[in-house]
């Protein structure tokens, strides 16, 4: 298979369910790969925070694995959902600012989220800078 011989050992499918993606958790049953599948839209007037925490969690955990895992975070077109969630993660666990993390993962790739969820990201980042402020992150 080819995502074992890419050392992929988890995988977030930004575009869960059978209206979009359906590859849900009994596609791999049969490989040692873990998955995490998040049901959204790529509408601007989607709400994705709730997805923010959840999937920035379980990135870091394959990630924080002692054999190093490798996630593999895919939607339709790779650029508005799962982007997303990626730059959620890097400002969640990484502590990058939004301008950072945009700057980190655009050196790999171009991605556009819509506008709802940049503004999303944005919220989350003046969040995180008062949690930081107030010593709670």
């Amino acid at each position: 298979m080819l995502l074992h011989r890419l050392g992929i050992t988890h995988i977030v499918n930004a575009a869960h369910g059978p209206a979009h993606i359906d590859t849900g958790a009994d596609f791999y049953s049969d490989t040692s790969v873990e998955y995490h599948g998040v049901e959204a839209p790529d509408n601007k007037d989607f709400e994705i925070t709730p997805f923010f925490y959840p999937t920035a969690s379980f990135i870091h955990k394959a990630l924080s694995q002692e054999r190093e895992g490798k996630v593999l975070v895919h939607c339709a077109r790779g650029v508005s959902r799962s982007a997303t969630l990626v730059l959620a993660y890097l400002m969640i666990y990484e502590k990058l600012t939004i301008p950072e993390a945009i700057n980190v993962v655009c050196a790999h790739r171009n991605i556009l989220p819509n506008a709802g969820f940049l503004q999303q990201l944005r919220q989350l980042d003046s969040n995180l800078n008062l949690q930081r402020k107030d010593g709670i992150y």
